[in-house]
């Protein structure tokens, strides 16, 4: 498959962690992977405690001096030392037309409350775990990916990730290519992960929309792999508001029942998600 980095630009100091303002924390790393999608990094409040997978409210004070802020999925993981999240630029949206602009040592607001649906304790026991994510719905995966609990609870772990372009897809890409010789869980991820990214526009090594790779049994054959069985797979979902209707009624096609946190079942859809 062909690699898109031309356009990445990367900025990264070592700033102090002592925010000025309630609820701040301050902006350690930006990357910005395409003219749509960037990702950043942020000091971590000591008392934050979170699943991987949960998202919090992040934002930045607004013109009117009320703070704007939007739900963001945490993308690295409950271990980490910092936060890491991943966006889309909207050129106009009342929040990322201004956050995409932040850079090392801004400050952000970050309320450090988190929730979310995308945690394995919303799933039953299972064998085999199915990532599900279109564009920036990565980023929860991001976090999961890199927990050892993942790796624990699953012998096989699938990532299908679907974007327009194949530029849309390097963030996730480095991601995966990168865990298996993580010092920290690269023992853990060995044999177990598999990575299945396609493009709906640009032409790829693989292409089509999630839904039509599932039931057209295509990624099944690509794979190599049994297909969905409720009595051994899992999954989560995480995209647009189509992509969640979606896959809920192709998931429950093949006999999974939606789960929660306080009922746990076969897969879960992630509600409050922006982008």
């Amino acid at each position: 498959m062909m690699h898109m980095t031309e356009s990445l630009t990367v900025t990264e100091i070592s700033v102090p962690k002592v925010p000025t303002l309630p609820d701040a924390q301050t902006v350690t790393a930006v990357t910005h992977w395409t003219d749509r999608l960037f990702s950043f990094r942020v000091s971590r409040p000591q008392s934050l405690r979170f699943r991987s997978g949960e998202f919090v409210m992040i934002g930045l004070m607004g013109e009117n001096g009320k703070p704007l802020l939007r739900a963001y999925s945490i993308a690295s993981p409950s271990w980490d030392e910092e936060l890491e999240f991943y966006s889309i630029k909207v050129q106009d949206g009342p929040l990322t037309s201004k956050l995409q602009h932040i850079e090392p040592g801004d400050q952000i607001i970050l309320r450090p409350k988190p929730v979310g649906t995308l945690v394995l304790d919303a799933l039953l026991p299972g064998k085999r775990l199915w990532f599900f994510a279109t564009g920036t719905g990565l980023a929860p995966f991001a976090s999961l990916m890199r927990d050892p609990e993942t790796y624990e609870r699953y012998d096989e772990v699938i990532m299908m990730h679907t974007c327009r372009d194949v530029a849309e897809l390097e963030y996730g890409r480095q991601l995966v290519e990168s865990l298996p010789e993580d010092p920290l869980i690269g023992e853990f991820v060995a044999g177990k992960l598999r990575y299945y990214p396609t493009t709906t526009r640009e032409d790829s090594a693989q292409m089509g929309r999630i839904t039509d790779n599932l039931t057209s049994g295509k990624v099944f054959a690509d794979l190599g792999i049994a297909p969905i069985n409720p009595e051994t797979d899992r999954g989560m979902v995480c995209g647009s508001l189509d992509l969640n209707t979606d896959m809920k009624t192709v998931l429950e096609g093949f006999g999974l029942r939606e789960g929660a946190n306080s009922d746990p079942a076969e897969y879960v859809v992630e509600k409050a998600f922006v982008g």
